[in-house]
């Protein structure tokens, strides 16, 4: 395999996540960022604790999905984030247009 070869692969792979994320972003409710990792999460626990004078957080995620190009499952019942650097945390907004209750529209 080439280094051009390779390069498209990972153009590709990455172009597969990034439409796998637009597909799925509308089902979760927040944004979560650390050093390591991107996650689309439903629900997130984050605990700000403290051991031997250093500070980290804990987070914790419920019903998530992960942007990593090399796994194979993104979808994942709960995470969890021990971490010294920032993590970002924000709620996602809403749609604008909110379907009618029984799922159809009237005539």
């Amino acid at each position: 395999m080439s280094a051009e070869d390779l390069e498209n692969y990972e153009t590709d792979m990455e172009l597969a996540l990034y439409r796998e994320y637009r597909d799925v972003v509308g089902l979760f409710s927040y944004v979560v960022e650390t050093e390591r990792r991107f996650y689309l999460a439903n629900q997130v626990d984050l605990q700000v604790r403290s051991a031997a004078g250093e500070v980290y957080f804990e987070v914790g995620l419920n019903d998530a999905w992960v942007w990593d190009v090399y796994r194979s499952a993104r979808f994942v019942k709960s995470v969890r984030v021990v971490t010294f650097k920032d993590v970002n945390v924000e709620e996602l907004a809403k749609a604008d247009l909110d379907l009618p209750e029984g799922g159809g529209f009237r005539r």
